[in-house]
């Protein structure tokens, strides 16, 4: 690019600044999930020094089994889209620009397809979040104490949409867990009004063994719950999505002129 293209400059550093940002986090991400893969013991030896019943609720091993992998998707995805970006730019590189951009189009046409079919097909998309989650419901293990991903799921879901099961407490019923684990309890802690909705404690500690409408949400499924949370929050949703979007086309728009740029650059440098 020509020393005095003022509006290339501009757009090759804000490129790279926005995707050297994106290059570290991703690093970031990926380095603790490949290390939670490849050396769990001493990142959990680690976190369990702070001494803090918060935390070691979610330093199970189990639990960390169950999640590493995420880590490891997302952080690899920032890792490579904010290394092509910022050194693509920043080296004025068209092929690596063009597979940035063309990589974010697709990213962007994905999401696009997924919102697009959300909105178009509610209904599939409720009978699927319903199979879901009864599905998911089948493998609960416990309450408060949790050692695994589902059941810290479910228990953090009920605590904070103030719900019980997918449509109620006897949805429960389905895990052969639950019901051989139980004792005299009718509903797991999570049911009820919580004191602390992080330890799962319930305000009144009758509750688990005699749920009524005054102690707890026990009739109150986490489907409908999760329904209406969405649509009374629809435009914020929508905007955030929308602020996504826009995002990802600037940065595709960007690194297409930065190409367009360099291509002119060095046709005119030939002649």
């Amino acid at each position: 690019m020509g020393q005095g293209d003022v509006g290339s400059c501009c757009a090759k550093y804000i490129l790279c600044m926005f995707n050297f940002v994106f290059f570290i986090l991703g690093s970031l991400v990926l380095g603790l999930g490949l290390w939670l893969r490849f050396d769990k013991d001493s990142i959990l030896a680690l976190m369990k020094n702070v001494n803090s019943e918060h935390i070691d609720r979610f330093t199970e091993p189990q639990l960390v089994d169950q999640t590493v992998y995420i880590f490891i998707v997302i952080g690899a995805l920032m890792f490579v889209l904010g290394f092509l970006g910022y050194c693509g730019a920043l080296r004025e590189s068209q092929c690596l620009l063009s597979l940035y951009g063309v990589c974010l189009i697709i990213l962007l046409v994905l999401e696009i397809v997924l919102f697009v079919f959300a909105v178009a097909y509610q209904d599939v998309v409720k009978d699927e979040t319903e199979s879901f989650l009864k599905t998911t419901i089948k493998e609960y293990k416990s309450s408060g104490k949790e050692k695994d991903g589902v059941s810290l799921m479910w228990n953090q879901l009920m605590a904070q949409f103030q719900c019980c099961g997918v449509n109620s407490y006897s949805d429960f019923e389905t895990s052969p867990f639950w019901l051989s684990n139980r004792g005299s309890r009718m509903v797991p802690e999570a049911c009820c009004q919580l004191s602390d909705k992080t330890l799962i404690t319930p305000s009144d500690l009758n509750c688990p063994y005699s749920p009524s409408d005054e102690n707890s949400y026990y009739m109150r499924g986490c489907q409908t719950t999760l329904i209406d949370y969405l649509r009374a929050n629809c435009n914020t949703i929508i905007g955030i999505t929308g602020g996504l979007i826009l995002v990802q086309l600037l940065a595709a728009f960007l690194a297409f002129c930065i190409c367009k740029c360099i291509s002119s650059y060095r046709s005119s440098s030939r002649l």
